[in-house]
């Protein structure tokens, strides 16, 4: 089976669950088939990357995907099955679906009518966004939600989508590669102190990710903790600064020291080592199809406070691997407040944390291996292909 995959991210442009999740199938998929990925920016030597059109260079992010898009279909060939994911790439599988009459298939990381803030972004273009997405789904063979709470969410957003096409395959972790790491010389190059006890967040400035309701709820912590922000890429400059003035407001009520906000991307060893030393890690999303982050830390031995929105509580274990916290858009304060709490129920009972940690990280090990995943995966090309065979026939 010849498999074409069209994304926007690939390594070593990796910076939301979608490219972890495209990076790590993709490594699979090529020991049980051929993958040809097409994907956004500068050459590669494992994908085929598409720049910009120049004459698209100051226009609308939007139009700037459909010429990337565009490129991608007229580079892909002879494939048996195409596979988009996110809607920067869902026109790019639908035009390969209709130009090589092969199925596509469409994973579904998350969806442009639950995030209405996108439109602070793209302007104008988070409704051509939303018009490509609902046309792609309309048309795709099958789709995979990266957890039921998504599957239910596709069926919501696009009712007239037949429920048997769409099919849940959770996202997965390398719990080789995320691997608890004891020890501190990264925290000591990030100027983090490895002897006081810190809540991470790793995650783009997005609205989605939560990053103000967290700094709310941090300034209710428990007077050792210390929160270590590692939060990069807002979508907009309105959004960066308003967390740089939460960030502000945070270390004057609770001093200088009471947050590390490390800016700039960090590599995977950084990263694991952060979530290794922490005491526990925050997910205050208000809108998350699954959250790989959470199995990040979970693999990294560390136990997590999570919003119980989406996905995530398919993923963490409420009162065993961390603990979950309502979300209430018309009460955020409230939400802000019951995080908090939550955190300094870890902070006054760290080896109930450390234990949580280390449940973690086996339901991580059982529960959601790459290997397996690519395996249900290759599943749904294998059905879809069969029922487009018979339609032909």
């Amino acid at each position: 089976m010849r498999v074409g995959i069209v994304t926007r991210e690939w390594p070593p442009d990796t910076y939301g669950g979608a490219g972890v999740h495209v990076e790590h199938l993709v490594e699979q998929l090529r020991t049980m088939a051929q993958v040809d990925v097409q994907c956004f920016g500068q050459a590669r030597t494992d994908a085929t990357a598409h720049q910009v059109p120049t004459d698209l260079a100051a226009a609308n992010g939007a139009l700037q995907t459909l010429g990337v898009d565009l490129a991608m279909t007229a580079a892909m060939s002879d494939v048996d099955i195409v596979h988009s994911h996110t809607w920067y790439a869902n026109l790019a599988g639908h035009l390969i679906h209709l130009m090589q009459d092969v199925p596509h298939v469409i994973t579904a990381h998350s969806l442009e009518p639950l995030r209405p803030w996108k439109q602070e972004q793209l302007g104008g273009g988070y409704r051509v966004s939303s018009w490509i997405e609902q046309e792609a789904y309309a048309q795709a063979d099958a789709i995979i939600a990266v957890s039921h709470g998504m599957a239910a969410d596709v069926l919501q957003a696009y009712p007239f989508i037949d429920p048997e096409h769409v099919h849940v395959v959770h996202n997965g972790i390398n719990t080789q590669s995320f691997t608890p790491d004891p020890d501190i010389d990264v925290l000591e190059a990030l100027d983090i102190d490895p002897h006081r006890p810190y809540v991470l967040f790793v995650g783009r400035i997005t609205r989605q990710k939560g990053v103000n309701l967290l700094l709310a709820a941090a300034e209710h912590f428990a007077p050792q903790l210390q929160l270590v922000l590692c939060a990069s890429s807002p979508d907009t400059p309105q959004m960066g600064e308003e967390v740089r003035a939460g960030v502000a407001r945070l270390r004057q009520l609770r001093g200088e020291d009471s947050v590390v906000w490390i800016q700039e991307q960090v590599g995977r060893r950084e990263l694991v080592q952060l979530y290794s030393r922490a005491l526990a890690f925050a997910c205050p999303s208000i809108y998350e199809p699954l959250g790989i982050v959470n199995l990040e830390a979970m693999a990294c031995a560390t136990a997590v406070v999570a919003s119980a929105v989406g996905g995530i509580p398919e993923v963490v274990v409420d009162g065993v691997t961390g603990l979950l916290v309502p979300y209430d858009a018309q009460d955020t304060g409230a939400f802000a407040a019951s995080f908090a709490e939550s955190v300094n129920v870890l902070a006054a009972d760290p080896q109930r944390a450390a234990t949580m940690g280390a449940t973690g990280r086996q339901r991580a090990i059982d529960h959601f291996d790459w290997h397996a995943i690519a395996e249900q995966t290759m599943a749904v090309y294998a059905a879809a292909i069969a029922t487009a065979s018979a339609g032909r026939s």
